[in-house]
């Protein structure tokens, strides 16, 4: 059974349109890898889809992620993990970015609010300064950043091995 509302996947040039197809909501921007995807991710999502009437996902594709973590991530392709961020009825749109920091996907958006883990304070997000250039405003999503996908990794290399 198809879920009845799922995330539309959304090029960069779509970006720019989600403000006229939405003229009087408020707009959200979170992103990551979601490589391996856990209940801390979820709860950052879930969080950031409560602070503005629509939110826009900007995930990093294979090649992003390897600019970020190393060659050997991530371990669940790009692909898939839409797919599996397109089930969740809490986002509306999903954007898969190929650079190293989210900067273009902000400039292309420019949302009302750029939503990051609490892994991050508002001081501390390093796009913080271009947010504030763009009009928008930092918050900070989720529950304590005590769910990461490097220690899901480590606790099945130290179980398997």
């Amino acid at each position: 059974m198809k879920n009845a509302r799922s995330a539309r996947i959304i090029s960069r040039a779509e970006l720019a349109q989600v403000r006229v197809w939405h003229p009087n909501a408020t707009i959200g921007l979170c992103n990551g890898a979601f490589d391996l995807f856990h209940v801390g991710h979820l709860r950052y999502l879930e969080g950031a889809a409560q602070m503005a009437d629509i939110l826009v996902v900007a995930v990093n594709s294979d090649a992003s992620v390897q600019l970020s973590k190393g060659p050997q991530r991530p371990l669940v392709p790009e692909s898939e993990r839409l797919e599996l961020l397109s089930s969740l009825a809490s986002l509306d749109y999903l954007h898969l970015f190929q650079e190293k920091s989210v900067h273009d996907v902000l400039k292309a958006l420019r949302p009302d609010f750029h939503i990051k883990g609490s892994d991050y304070t508002p001081e501390t997000v390093p796009e913080a300064k271009l947010v504030q250039e763009l009009g928008g405003e930092v918050r900070i999503a989720g529950d304590p950043k005590d769910h990461a996908t490097t220690d899901v990794i480590k606790k099945i290399k130290e179980t398997v091995l």
